[in-house]
């Protein structure tokens, strides 16, 4: 079959489409025909070595995080699914494939009313606002949340999750990503830009932090005592959450079909909505990951396959 292979660490010009063994399945593993996967700002930390230290991998390496396809065959083990069904899920790596084996518990039916394409484009997104707001936020109707990176792939859909539980929230985003924030029901956009969301922001519950550095440095004093900082760029300090008497924590989503299963049941219910910004073939995988690198991408960009 053929892949999308990083021969070593580096610019994208380590990117090679290659021929490779189709995968075995194990028999709680089900054999997906790919459709489409999404790009992620992680498969480009995979691709420059940045996650050596934390989730190593060998090179060749197959990069992805997430897939959307038809099941082709099912392990021995597997009850849920069947050969046929439309699905999507996701592991670390392995991804950027025509033929992808999945755990069945990493996986579920796609919400009825997206493309196999769009489904693609949610797996992360759904994953991770389901363990940043629900699982460990346990967030509530009426708490503020303020969510840095509002606009982006992931941001936006932890947006409309949080506005689905009935919070109040606030994000930061600049350009066209402030209006697209506005349409999907934010209560407030503060262009990261042009204004300091410091002093202008206060009494926060939980800070979504999705950008990391000097921002998430910030955004402590934005929380009220008891509160919440959860970042998916890099630990927070724990001297500064104590200082402020915060909790603060790096969270890293593990999948599972039930997180899939409550943001798909809010897909069909038009709750969250798609934002698929660019599909391209799995051929351009380099181009795409530049596209992503450059920025500016207010949703997702998906790899279509077969």
């Amino acid at each position: 079959m053929k892949a999308i292979v990083y021969t070593a660490f580096g610019e994208t010009n380590v990117i090679k489409v290659t021929d490779v063994k189709k995968p075995d399945y194990k028999a709680d593993e089900v054999l997906i025909k790919t459709a489409a996967v999404s790009v992620n700002q992680a498969d480009i930390k995979y691709r420059k070595g940045l996650m050596q230290a934390r989730l190593p991998v060998e090179l060749p390496y197959i990069p992805g995080l997430d897939v959307a396809g038809t099941v082709e065959a099912v392990g021995s083990d597997v009850t849920r699914l069947k050969v046929g069904d439309k699905v999507f899920g996701g592991k670390h790596g392995e991804m950027y494939a025509e033929y992808v084996a999945l755990k069945e518990a990493h996986t579920n039916i796609v919400p009825s009313n997206v493309s196999l394409t769009e489904a693609a484009a949610f797996v992360v997104p759904l994953v991770t606002a389901y363990s940043f707001l629900v699982e460990y936020g346990d967030i509530k109707a009426g708490q503020k949340v303020f969510i840095q990176g509002i606009s982006g792939g992931t941001g936006n859909v932890m947006l409309q999750l949080a506005k689905s539980i009935g919070a109040y929230v606030i994000g930061t985003a600049s350009g066209k990503g402030i209006e697209i924030a506005k349409s999907l029901g934010a209560d407030e956009v503060i262009d990261y830009k042009n204004e300091d969301f410091v002093g202008k922001v206060h009494d926060v519950d939980i800070v979504i932090d999705l950008v990391g550095g000097d921002t998430q440095v910030k955004s402590f004093a934005t929380l009220k005592k008891g509160g919440k900082l959860y970042s998916g760029a890099m630990p927070p300090s724990q001297e500064l959450a104590q200082q402020y008497g915060v909790e603060a924590r790096f969270i890293s989503s593990a999948y599972d079909y039930k997180k899939l299963d409550y943001g798909k049941k809010l897909v069909e219910e038009g709750k969250i909505k798609p934002r698929v910004v660019m599909v391209l073939k799995l051929e351009d995988a380099a181009k795409a990951q530049d596209i992503v690198s450059a920025g500016n991408i207010f949703g997702k960009v998906v790899l279509e396959i077969n």
